[in-house]
């Protein structure tokens, strides 16, 4: 069966690995990630880099290395992550011309435009403290 939202597999390895890192006590290593979330250790590596660049996370080399949360849970958004991650959310309109088009009520803003006005709303409202 088709499913309307559906985040990539980076997108997916931040917000999770976002969570696991903010709820541990000591740095979470790549290896680490890959058991719990079952990816590439070399895909969850590229996407924390991209988080700790951003400034979301410490990074640590070394036997006792791996990722700690740099930011207060509270003041990231879901949509600050996924930003991070996957770029900023555009929101487009139809990129048929109005006049040519043969539908009277566009599906494309009122669905998809409006769904991702909805999802990006969402997002803003939820912070990582919630799913501590």
């Amino acid at each position: 069966m088709a499913q309307i939202i559906n985040f990539s597999e980076a997108a997916s390895i931040g917000l999770h690995g976002m969570i696991i890192i903010a709820k541990a006590d000591k740095p979470v290593n790549a290896i680490q990630l890959s058991e719990i979330l079952g990816k590439s250790k070399h895909h969850i590596g590229k996407v924390m880099q991209r988080l700790v660049k951003d400034g979301y996370l410490y990074s640590f080399r070394g036997p006792k290395g791996g990722f700690t949360i740099r930011i207060d849970p509270k003041e990231v958004t879901l949509l600050d992550l996924y930003e991070a991650i996957e770029g900023r959310v555009e929101i487009k309109s139809c990129p048929r011309h109005p006049h040519i088009c043969p539908i009277e009520k566009c599906i494309y803003d009122n669905v998809t435009g409006r769904m991702t006005l909805e999802f990006v709303d969402y997002m803003k409202g939820q912070t990582l403290k919630d799913y501590l």
